[in-house]
């Protein structure tokens, strides 16, 4: 039974080999997981997803071989039936009063509840709806479906209602984290990881076990061996589109501003709007007072930085093209000109954008930024993160 599950984990891209299947199949042999979907769940998850960017495939892959399954999770010694589909369609949606939940009774205990459905399966010939006893809908029974009951097994039901379930099967436990869906804080320093690179340097003051184990038992006594300590060697400059359509992507850029933030050491950020010009700032409060001129920016920082540009790329083209076009004040020089000169300065350096990519093509200013960034337009999704930072870290 658990080979089509297997296919179809290789069919929805999992990378998951016949060793990992094999894996599984000895922590079945040796009961792990008996009788218990959720046990199952996570032993399959812990054998056979390897990189939590796959976790949501394989979730939905798990939820379409073995949905149903956590409703007649019985004891080991009850044959397991088949709930006909037409018994649980939705015919009407029971809802009590406070007063009127507080008279229905619970059965008492997860091994009752368990030995109950057990008898109900081997009894019930029929489809029932609005009772307190059978598998059905709109009553008060333990199981089933869009009815209320203080302790039961939710069986057929497309989303919580009272939050009462023992046993449920469409309860998802993750949020989705597939390659096109938009960021969360979490999934961006998965992300990042790629990027981070780590080298030994400083004062030795971080103990070497394995170098002390070696040394001890080469020189017969305790010789405690130090190194340096390792630290995050990449330094990382990110220049934040603010203002405008911006506002519409806040919650995105500060998750990932949040996020780089504590995956770097040595991160540095400024603020611009809509296109870089001749300043910048650290504190929208003071940009009107507190800027840093694009040229200064250049001369104190090397070009070992990586630098990345977070922004919609969505304006006037003339914002870019043209002096005097920025919409705030008099450039003397084109945007496009400053931009072009801090990508050469940073050679490493991309561009992440969080207008989906397929709306690209309808933006002529987007097309003029991705041009002056030779290409290094990635977008604000997972895998548009991924590829930027191997871009970066080339």
């Amino acid at each position: 039974m658990f080979i089509p599950f297997f296919l179809e984990l290789k069919a929805a891209k999992i990378p998951v080999t016949l060793r990992e299947f094999l894996s599984l199949i000895e922590g079945m042999e040796a009961g792990i997981a008996t009788f218990d979907i959720e046990a199952f769940y996570f032993l399959a998850r812990t054998a056979l997803v390897k990189d939590e960017r796959h976790i949501d495939r394989f979730d939905g892959v798990f939820r379409h071989c073995f949905s149903g399954l956590e409703a007649i999770n019985p004891p080991d010694e009850f044959a397991q039936g088949e709930i006909p589909e037409e018994w649980l369609r939705k015919l009407a949606e029971k809802y009590l009063t406070e007063e009127e939940k507080r008279l229905v009774e619970s059965l008492g205990g997860f091994e009752t509840l368990m030995e109950t459905l057990r008898q109900r399966l081997s009894e019930q010939e029929g489809r029932h709806q609005g009772g307190a006893k059978w598998i059905g809908t709109a009553g008060t029974s333990p199981f089933g479906a869009y009815g209320y009951n203080p302790e039961g097994v939710r069986i057929g039901q497309d989303g919580s209602r009272h939050r009462r379930a023992v046993k449920v099967w469409d309860r998802r436990e993750f949020r989705d984290y597939d390659d096109t869906v938009e960021l969360g804080t979490r999934n961006i320093k998965v992300a990042l990881k790629r990027l981070r690179r780590w080298v030994r340097q400083g004062a030795a003051d971080e103990l070497d076990l394995s170098g002390t184990i070696r040394a001890t038992a080469e020189h017969g006594y305790l010789d405690v061996v130090t190194r340096p300590e390792r630290r995050n060697a990449i330094k990382l400059l990110m220049f934040f589109d603010v203002g405008g359509s911006m506002d519409d992507h806040i919650r995105i850029v500060e998750e990932l501003f949040s996020a780089a933030r504590g995956e770097f050491r040595h991160m540095e950020h400024f603020y611009f709007h809509n296109c870089v010009y001749e300043g910048l700032w650290k504190d929208n409060r003071r940009r009107r007072a507190d800027i840093t001129r694009t040229a200064e920016l250049l001369r104190t920082f090397g070009s070992d930085y990586r630098a990345i540009f977070v922004g919609d790329a969505s304006m006037s083209p003339y914002e870019i093209s043209h002096p005097g076009g920025s919409v705030e004040h008099w450039n003397d020089e084109a945007g496009g000109l400053w931009l072009s000169r801090i990508a050469a300065h940073f050679p490493r350096s991309i561009w992440l954008n969080p207008v989906a990519e397929q709306h690209w093509g309808y933006t002529q200013s987007i097309g003029m930024i991705r041009s002056l960034v030779g290409g290094r337009m990635f977008p604000l999704t997972l895998a548009g993160l991924q590829d930027a930072t191997k871009q970066l870290s080339r």
